[in-house]
């Protein structure tokens, strides 16, 4: 494959292994978007995006428009790229962008499509319990990842892995993917099929308030809800006496004897145990706010819960 003229969308870590990918092969990338600087972590210093950090360390050009509502962008950006890949942008590109490059724009999704479109198919495919996930690169048209697919790839998902684990491994397969289906895109011979839309399923984004425990579902459930939302938002606990524990790592137990939501049945240097809806939630390692991540032992040497219980 000569070397082909690329232009490159993308925000946060997932897309860096994708771009570095395409550097290491010395494709030429003529322009970079990604999101504007934004504050970030305790001090809500002004962060650039990994995508920025990688691009200004290459000495790419570099544009990060707040909105994609002016066409008049486009001198600025240089001549026509062959194709626009897209790796976890965050913006919705118009038609007029999907029309600059040559061979339209490719996107580099972290679910086997159509099963979990949107923003979060790799905390979806957690917590709905999938055996399975992957990478797909589509076509991308107007709509929620809407597009035709030109190629999959997948992974099994452990029963240890949590959303941060599966991030790392599909943004390395992604990157993996793109090359190797990159010069039949280019070329023509490798044709999007288009997506069964009876298998569409949605995965919203994920917020804070999704984070807290209802001690009413299956301990199933909520091993998975600390898996999927490990590393952010991270799962959180309330006490009887009002403390607030951020809980990072749980597994699921049988029930040994009957215990209602949220009452505490155990504790010792295995952790501690929880009763819930259906079964135990043995929780492993957790945080105190404002404290670090300890294992609950650590945790129960220098507090008690003696007498308490979680809050439903």
């Amino acid at each position: 494959m000569s070397k082909p003229r690329i232009a490159f969308a993308g925000t946060p870590e997932f897309a860096v292994p994708a771009l570095e990918a395409l550097l290491d092969r010395g494709v030429e990338i003529s322009c970079v978007l990604t999101q504007p600087d934004r504050p970030a972590g305790r001090g809500r210093q002004i962060t650039e995006s990994a995508i920025k950090r990688v691009s200004v360390a290459n000495a790419l050009s570099v544009e990060q428009p707040t909105r994609l509502n002016d066409k008049t962008s486009l001198g600025r950006w240089g001549k026509r790229p062959d194709v626009l890949v897209v790796a976890a942008y965050g913006l919705l590109l118009p038609e007029w962008l999907l029309a600059w490059p040559v061979h339209g724009a490719v996107n580099i999704h972290a679910s086997l499509l159509p099963r979990w479109r949107g923003a979060a198919p790799i905390q979806y495919a957690i917590l709905e319990g999938d055996h399975e996930t992957g990478v797909s690169i589509m076509k991308v048209e107007p709509g929620l990842d809407v597009g035709a697919v030109y190629s999959q790839s997948s992974i099994e998902i452990g029963w240890h892995d949590t959303s941060g684990l599966l991030h790392d491994r599909l943004a390395s397969l992604g990157a993996e993917l793109l090359w190797d289906s990159l010069a039949g895109i280019l070329d023509g011979s490798l044709r999007p099929v288009p997506q069964d839309l009876s298998l569409v399923t949605y995965a919203p984004k994920v917020s804070k308030s999704d984070a807290p425990l209802d001690w009413l579902q299956p301990a199933l459930s909520l091993a998975r809800r600390v898996r999927a939302f490990n590393p952010w938002p991270i799962c959180t606990a309330q006490v009887g006496d009002g403390r607030k524990l951020r809980i990072h790592d749980a597994v699921e137990l049988p029930a040994t004897s009957p215990a209602f939501p949220g009452e505490i049945v155990s504790m010792g240097r295995d952790g501690i145990d929880v009763g819930t809806g259906d079964g135990y939630l043995r929780l492993i390692q957790i945080q105190p706010m404002g404290g670090i991540v300890m294992p609950a032992a650590a945790y129960l040497n220098a507090h008690s819960l003696t007498g308490q219980s979680f809050v439903c």
